[in-house]
Formats: structure tokens, sequence, C-alpha cells
């Protein structure tokens, strides 16, 4: 259900005026160099606003300030229905400034804005309503000594948190970090995707609103090479969470050995398999799930089940059934509630997922799409793109391409279908779709993969942990085990 039309959407969002500073204790600054960098909406070529591009001098005076409102205790010790109430104060204000994040994220980033209304900015705020609600439910423990003993174990905050997020999901990403943070009590200094950094810095404004102290949560936007790298690299920051690829995870647990030996956190690279075998009690739906799983926001999704395994009985009617759906993905204008995709996050990744196209169309067969084209004459868009009987080892099949391409490989029997698809450096996500149960169970155990859907695709909720297995990193977010990667527990023994 549509939220706004066309012609009110784009009414909306000529009345939008985004922070172009960086947001560091409490209030809106310039760079100290004066440099800005200029966002630009994919979807139209034009540049939104021109934004503060911090750098290592900056990212110094975000930890710094970070550091000086954990140690002054303003957050860390507050009473935990105190700052359980500024959080639910945030989450309701993400919900009533919807059409506006909702908006940021699409510009910025090329999303559909229908999918940011009701999907990324709804989730927002209910993953910050979870971490409130959770923050007076946690106990500490006693371990059970013997007389003349006390032995008490505490969870405590670890202290500043630099939070490096993606550009796929700007508002999500920011809040899936910053939430569990900031719920075990810790100051936040947050670098988002330079592709898409709007939505955070409206979020630190709104978390001051909502009475979050100053210090507390820290945005600075810039560009990974400095900005990121200088947070890897700071000595006063005491955990690293980074989503992006693996790649760029591997240099964030170089620069932890490098400086303070910090705690790093890593979610990458996935390349997720689906696994449809002929027993599938519902073959429609399984093919419904299948299109959603790789075209849902353009592709551009780190646990996209771009490699699709079919039973061979079952692997033309099937194929022919998702180029069926792909037709119901073709790439509209992101403000259009009717679009069902929207536009390629940057030219640089627009000219990688082209790329691996080509590469694709030599080794297998281009059932459908394969094409850039354009939307009113502008703009960075891609055809939903099947490819059929592809080859185990080729390019496609083996990296990450992010886009709206599928490969498609046929398989024989279980054993099969497995180590198809655990031959992947990846372990993030995995789907399969079977109506026998001892299958399913089997299936699921043999998976290399942190979540594993059976009988829908990338299952996600706040109570759940998310993260992957080998290369798609360590760790976990969402969940009361996202707790764990921030904060430390202490034991006090007392002798008596």
């Amino acid at each position: 259900m549509s939220v706004h039309s066309l012609k009110e959407w784009n009414d909306l969002a000529a009345q939008i005026k985004p922070s172009r500073q960086m947001f560091v204790n409490g209030r809106f600054e310039d760079a100290a160099s004066g440099k800005t960098f200029d966002t630009i909406n994919p979807a139209t070529g034009e540049v939104i606003a021109a934004i503060a591009e911090g750098d290592s001098v900056d990212i110094d005076r975000a930890v710094t300030a970070a550091r000086n409102s954990f140690d002054r205790g303003v957050w860390s010790e507050e009473a935990p229905m105190n700052r359980k109430a500024v959080l639910l104060k945030l989450a309701e204000l993400i919900r009533s400034n919807l059409d506006e994040l909702a908006l940021l994220d699409s510009m910025d980033m090329g999303k559909t804005v229908e999918d940011a209304a009701t999907v990324d900015v709804p989730g927002s705020a209910l993953f910050f309503q979870w971490y409130a609600e959770a923050i007076d439910k946690i106990y500490d423990e006693v371990a059970p000594t013997g007389p003349g003993d006390l032995a008490l174990i505490t969870r405590e905050p670890l202290g500043v948190v630099g939070a490096v997020v993606p550009w796929n999901f700007p508002l999500d990403m920011a809040t899936w970090k910053a939430a569990a943070a900031l719920a075990a009590g810790n100051s936040v200094v947050l670098k988002p995707a330079e592709q898409s950094p709007l939505s955070a810095l409206r979020l630190a404004e709104l978390a001051m609103e909502a009475g979050l102290p100053e210090g507390v949560l820290n945005v600075v936007p810039g560009y990974g090479e400095t900005a990121g790298r200088a947070l890897g690299l700071h000595q006063d920051v005491d955990c690293l969470a980074f989503t992006g690829s693996t790649p760029v995870g591997k240099m964030f647990q170089q620069y932890a050995g490098q400086s303070n030996m910090k705690q790093v956190w890593l979610e990458t690279g996935g390349k997720s398999p689906n696994l449809i075998f002929a027993d599938c009690d519902n073959l429609e739906a399984a093919a419904d799930m299948a299109a959603f799983g790789i075209f849902f926001n353009q592709g551009e999704v780190c646990s996209a089940n771009s490699r699709l395994l079919v039973e061979r009985s079952i692997h033309q009617d099937f194929v022919q059934m998702l180029i069926a759906r792909a037709e119901n993905f073709q790439p509209g204008n992101p403000l259009d509630p009717s679009s069902k995709m929207g536009a390629i996050v940057s030219q640089e990744q627009y000219d990688r997922i082209l790329k691996m196209i080509a590469s694709g169309k030599k080794d297998a067969d281009c059932v459908t799409g394969g094409n850039a084209i354009k939307i009113d004459n502008r703009g960075l868009y891609v055809e939903p793109t099947i490819f059929d009987n592809v080859q185990c080892g080729s390019e496609i099949e083996t990296d990450e391409i992010f886009g709206p391409v599928l490969s498609v490989i046929p398989f024989d029997t279980e054993e099969e279908a497995v180590e198809i698809a655990n031959n992947t450096i990846y372990g993030l996500a995995a789907s399969l779709w079977t109506g026998n149960l001892s299958r399913a169970h089997r299936v699921s155990r043999k998976l290399k993969a942190g979540t594993v859907s059976v009988n829908t695709v990338d299952a996600l909720s706040p109570m759940t942990p998310f993260g992957g297995f080998k290369q798609s990193g360590v760790g976990r977010d969402l969940s009361l085990h996202a707790l764990d990667k921030y904060t430390a527990l202490k034991t006090t023994w007392i002798k008596y």
C-alpha cells in the first residue's frame, strides 16, 4: 500500500533541506579542513548537497567528545530506566519523521522510497524500541562460590564504539550498530558511507532531541581511506563495528593490530545460496521469494540470494517462472510508488555490475535482462538479470556482485546441492525450499551460514542474531547476542 503518490513524494523531496555538516559533541560543525564532497542522487545525477568531509582530525575530535561523555558518566552511568526512556523517545521520533528519513535514503542511494518508508524506517524505529526495552531486563550474575565468598559477574560497556556502515541500507545499518551500542551504555562515533550520509546526520539530530547527552552519538562523514582508516587506527576507540566488503573488513583487523588491539566485529560479504528441491510444496511461492531475494533493493543486499540451486527435474520450469517474475522488478523512478527497483547507488557500482554481467554472458545463458537502461533519459539503472546453467567456479558464481544479477545452477542430488552451496569463501545466509521436514533439518545443519531460512528467504528479526561464518565476518548484529560485542564481563570477588 502506497504511503504517498509520485507527485506527493516529489513535492516533499523539494522541501527537504538535509544537514551538510558533521555532528560532533552535540552540534553541527564544518570539517576542520573546510573540505566537502558531493552526495549525488543516482536516479538523476544531480548533486543533493556538499557534505563536510571528515578526516583524521575530525575523527579525533569526535572520539575525544565520545570519550569525555563516557568518562563523565552522563550516559554510561545513567539509570537503565532513563536510558530506556531516551531510546524509546528516539524510536518515536524516527516514526514521526518517516517521510523525511525515507526520502533522504531514497535520494541518497537510489532505493525506492516505498521500500524505505515501509521497511527501512519502520525497521529502524523497531530496532531502537527493541533495544530500549531490553535495557532494564538484563540481569547480572552471582557465581556459585562457597561460604565466605561473593563473586559478582557484571556486564559493563566498553567505552567508545566506532561504527562504519555501508550505503545499501543507510539508516537501518546505522541503527543496527548504534541501537545496541547505546543500549549497552557506550558512546558512539559513526562514519556513514560517503555515498549515503544524510539519514545518519538526521538520526544524530533526532537523538539529541530525544534527550541523548552531548558527545554520546557523533557522526563524521568522509571517505574510507581517511575517516574510516583513522577510526580503525585510533588508540582511544575500544571497539570497531563494521558492515561492508570483506577486503575492507580485513583492513580493519589490521588497523586493530597496528593500534590498540581494539575489538573488531565484522559483517562482510556474501554469496548466499537458495536451494529449491523438487519436493517443495509450493513452487509458486518459492519462485516469488527467489525473485524477491535477489531483486529487492536492486540486489544491493549483503545476504541477497544470488545463487539459485534448482533440482534438475524442475529446473527448466522453475527458470521460466523466474523470468516471468523478473518483469515485475523492472527499475523505475525511485519516488514512483509503483517502482519495484530503483537506481544503482553510484557510477562505480553501476560499472562493476555491468562488467560482471559482461563476464557472465561469456560463460552462461543470459535468459532475461542484462542491460543498462535510463529512466526519463537519466540515472543509473540495471535490468533484473538471470543467468542460467552457470558454471561453478565462474566469476558470476563466486564473486559478490551486489546488484540485480541471479546465477542459476541445476543439481541432481542433495549431497551435490550442499557441496555447491558451501563451496564459497562466504557464509552469511542460505535458503532452502522443501516439503520434507527431515530434509529441512538435515540440510540446514550442513549449510555453512549464519542464517538458514527454510521455505522463505532472508528471514530476519530483532529477536534473532544476524552475521556470518567464514569470510562473511565475526560477531552478530541484532538480538541480545549483539550486546556481547559492546560489553565486557567483569568479575568482582569479595571475601568476607
